[in-house]
């Protein structure tokens, strides 16, 4: 059997060699107690590479969101996020569940909204029948592969602290948008209250993600962190990995952007069978169309390749590429793709 390449996603990366030593020789205490050095160190580099006062090392990216929105709103708040955010979509009705707030949709078709979208949508004013604006929840990068763009953020993020109304971000890929856009992250972080992203995804730790924020709101999610059951006593054998990936693992996510860029330019080859927005591939994952034969099990075709994808979601097909995605998995699914049409045709 060939060994699969898996373009499902990127949180199916495997930790390095690297951070397997850096975990088994890791100096741990007690993180609740404040007493883990590696936790420590984890969370000062990650507040420092984002510019922000402080951070908090968490077991997921959901945890992370959702301890924001904990953190940030009381019961009964609105959220301003949009239809396709993660939270809306995949985070199982957490919102509703841990912070008791209620989550303001709005639809756009490009997944990222201005803020004179959303003015209609914002409660400016006390009224005793009006719920208030808690937060504004914006995500860079978004999950179609796409970016929140960035003077768009920063006008939000102005006319939010002209009301006071915090903005979260999901940062989950912030990283991979750091590296589309050339710039430090600092400049996409800046323009939000909190930030979570993830250590798990492309940046290839086992497990965890980063809160970031002010020094006043991260001691307030600490104890909310642990309210939601996330206090994890001797953690730093993770957050060693984590330190990892942001010393190591954020400097090569071009290599990441640049195999989804050349994949999809390969299947872009077939236009009587692949539909494909070229101009859409921005950082590391792309999204295929099948045209003829939409009943295909083109999954089960790639699978039978050594090639792993997710099955088709709002009619779509999901690579994501990774660490674990070599230069030669790549020129591999490029010499098989004429084959895979043709079981396709």
């Amino acid at each position: 059997m060939l060994p699969y390449i898996d373009l499902r996603s990127d949180t199916v990366t495997q930790p390095t060699k690297e951070m397997r030593k850096a975990m088994a020789n890791a100096v741990v205490g007690d993180d609740m107690m404040n007493e883990d050095p590696t936790v420590n160190e984890l969370q000062n580099i990650a507040a420092k590479m984002l510019g922000k006062e402080a951070a908090l090392f968490v077991p997921s990216g959901v945890f992370g969101n959702q301890l924001a929105f904990f953190t940030h709103c009381n019961r009964g708040d609105e959220i301003i996020i949009s239809n396709d955010a993660h939270p809306v979509q995949h985070e199982a009705g957490a919102t509703a569940i841990i912070s008791g707030a209620n989550s303001r949709i709005i639809t756009t078709e490009k997944q990222w909204f201005s803020w004179k979208e959303i003015t209609p949508f914002v409660r400016f004013e006390e009224d005793l029948h009006f719920p208030k604006t808690g937060l504004i929840h914006v995500q860079n990068s978004l999950s179609n592969g796409d970016v929140w763009p960035l003077e768009e953020m920063e006008k939000i993020y102005n006319n939010a602290k002209k009301h006071n109304i915090p903005v979260h971000l999901d940062g989950a890929r912030i990283f991979n948008a750091a590296t589309y856009f050339d710039i430090d992250v600092k400049k996409i972080a800046q323009y939000s209250d909190s930030v979570m992203f993830c250590l798990s995804k492309g940046l290839a730790s086992p497990i965890g993600s980063m809160l970031v924020g002010s020094q006043k709101f991260i001691d307030a999610a600490i104890k909310k962190r642990k309210i939601m059951g996330g206090a994890m006593r001797q953690v730093g054998i993770l957050a060693a990995a984590g330190i990892i990936s942001l010393n190591k693992m954020t400097k090569r996510l071009q290599d990441d952007h640049k195999n989804a860029k050349i994949l999809a330019s390969e299947f872009a080859k077939y236009p009587d069978i692949f539909e494909i927005d070229l101009n859409k591939v921005k950082t590391n994952m792309f999204f295929v169309k099948l045209k003829k034969n939409n009943n295909t099990n083109f999954v089960k075709i790639l699978r039978e390749y050594g090639i792993l994808t997710y099955p088709k979601e709002l009619g779509s097909y999901r690579f994501v590429t990774h660490n674990d995605v070599s230069t030669e998995n790549v020129n591999f699914i490029i010499k098989k793709l004429p084959e895979i049409v043709n079981k396709i045709k």
